[in-house]
């Protein structure tokens, strides 16, 4: 079966409409795969013993190693979504909550950087839902400037860029985060989260 570079997925067994805890046990086994060894360095024969099924049977849920991924990696984005919703007039605090997410799931992080990093300028649909997650937010934050309740002078699409890019400071540099706990002022996580909540507050602060 072919193990070539393809983001797409088979139609799964009709037994998977109803809850197919053999695909299950695939995704989750194959998250932690990801996470541990990227997609090059993740071997589906691992995958398969984690989840207690075949190879072959992997390969009748998802053709390829990348579709694998592409599976694991967007039901990571809806997860994310939904532990940390996003509030257009509070971004202090929707940053904050990215802040805990990764900090409690390092893993997760890994998951999502290691697609970055290995799938870079993969075509994605008008019907993708992480790019429709995206869209959502911006519109969201477009909305709340027309409100008046954000500075209308920056780009919504730099607010969102800004925010999560701020929020994921620490978990995309662990080597920064293992030094702030030997030499930071105050080494706690909490005094992490709260300079990524300060940094968000001062550039976009919650609405009043």
């Amino acid at each position: 079966m072919s193990q070539s570079r393809d983001s797409g997925q088979t139609a799964a067994p009709a037994a998977a409409a109803g809850g197919d805890t053999t695909r299950e046990r695939i995704l989750s086994a194959a998250m932690e795969e990801f996470a541990r060894h990227g997609i090059a360095g993740s071997r589906v024969d691992r995958i398969a013993k984690l989840a207690k099924t075949s190879k072959e049977r992997v390969y009748a849920y998802f053709r390829s190693k990348d579709a694998l991924y592409a599976a694991v990696a967007a039901r990571e984005y809806v997860v994310i979504a939904e532990a940390t919703q996003i509030d257009p007039t509070d971004l202090p605090g929707y940053a904050g909550r990215l802040f805990d997410y990764f900090v409690a799931r390092p893993d997760h992080h890994r998951l999502i950087t290691w697609g970055r990093l290995e799938l870079p300028g993969t075509a994605t649909g008008a019907d993708d839902p992480t790019q429709a997650a995206i869209t959502r937010k911006i519109d969201l934050l477009r909305q709340v400037q027309q409100a008046g309740q954000l500075d209308p002078a920056w780009d919504p699409a730099d607010v969102l860029a800004l925010v999560n890019q701020i929020a994921t400071t620490w978990a995309a540099q662990p080597e920064l985060s293992d030094a702030a706990a030997a030499h930071a002022v105050d080494p706690t996580t909490a005094a992490r989260r709260a300079a990524v909540v300060t940094a968000v507050e001062r550039l976009f602060p919650q609405a009043r």
